[in-house]
């Protein structure tokens, strides 16, 4: 099992919907992850939806709604416990997870090919700051 490292609270992700993070992956590459509410804990998963590798979190927290993360392109919707997407572009695919582990309301990152960086996004430029199209979507 790998080091445990702090990454913020249970009470932080709940009231703010989402936390941003930077890792670093097996292969030495810088990739993203978001903490989203479950239930009484939180669940994180890659900040991509699986149709188009869109961001979810560009650095203002990701749209949710009913215990769902939309994806800003084009409106798939990935439930914020397991990860599965039913509709749109994405259906019938699933997130990939990070782990973590929750402890006193403490949230810490235990996955054995991600080794944290910092809170918030990648340093690459702000060219990704939104849905690489319009959408028809809402809120």
């Amino acid at each position: 099992m790998s080091e445990r490292t702090r990454l913020t609270t249970v009470e932080t992700v709940h009231e703010d919907r989402s936390w941003l993070f930077t890792f670093e992956d097996e292969y030495g590459e810088e990739d993203e992850a978001i903490l989203v509410p479950c239930d009484d804990g939180v669940e994180a998963w890659i900040n991509r939806c699986t149709h188009e590798a869109q961001r979810f979190d560009t650095g203002r927290g990701a749209a949710m709604r009913d215990g769902q993360i939309i994806c800003p392109k084009h409106g798939s919707m990935f439930d914020t416990c397991s990860g599965y997407c039913d509709n749109g572009e994405a259906a019938d695919t699933t997130l990939p997870a990070v782990d973590v582990a929750v402890t006193d309301g403490v949230v810490y990152l235990t996955d054995d090919d991600a080794t944290f960086l910092h809170e918030g996004g990648t340093d690459e430029g702000d060219d990704d700051d939104g849905p690489t199209s319009t959408s028809h979507i809402g809120f």
